[in-house]
């Protein structure tokens, strides 16, 4: 029980601090691997760069073909964040991905792994990525800015801190088109 509930816990926090993700460096060469529509235009409201875009939509497009089902809803914040996972299969442990868009949040605030953390780009984008970034093995986080806002990227992949910092630097750049530019 105490391993399924680290993922759920993982994503719950996630929303409340804007987590980052991964390696000691970013680096910054993420290029997409494939051209993901966009998901909605966001109305006119300045003080919301998320206003009309729906956190789950997005999820969804950036993880197609990869075996997740439909995102859903967060239950910390439903509105601004959703989550899926797949169960363990074979070698590959269980994985949860979770997205948050945070109107208003700075990206390199609560940095809860500052010595896990590093400052990059995706596609572009000004990010910081975080290792473990609740202190436990098997998670990885990328914050990215969104004009003066944020949205915040989150995996766990079972307790393979590695893997789960792979696969959140596979799924960046599927996720940073579907942004609202900065400029």
């Amino acid at each position: 029980m105490i391993a399924r509930r680290v993922p759920a816990a993982f994503a719950a926090l996630a929303l409340g601090f804007g987590l980052v993700a991964c390696t000691s460096q970013v680096g910054g060469q993420a290029t997409p691997s494939s051209s993901v529509p966009a998901t909605a235009s966001p109305t006119a409201d300045p003080g919301n760069p998320f206003a009309g875009l729906n956190p789950c939509t997005m999820l969804d497009q950036a993880l197609a073909g990869e075996g997740f089902p439909k995102a859903e809803p967060a239950v910390a914040d439903p509105t601004h964040s959703c989550r899926t996972s797949k169960p363990t299969s074979g070698d590959t442990p269980g994985q949860d991905v979770g997205l948050v868009l945070q109107a208003g949040g700075n990206y390199k605030d609560n940095v809860n792994n500052p010595a896990q953390a590093s400052d990059g780009k995706v596609n572009g984008r000004p990010a910081v990525e975080e290792q473990e970034p609740l202190h436990v093995a098997g998670q990885c986080a990328v914050r990215f800015q969104v004009r003066d806002s944020r949205a915040l990227l989150s995996i766990s992949f079972g307790s393979d801190t590695a893997g789960a910092c792979k696969k959140v630097e596979d799924v960046a750049p599927k996720v940073e088109p579907l942004l609202p530019k900065n400029n």
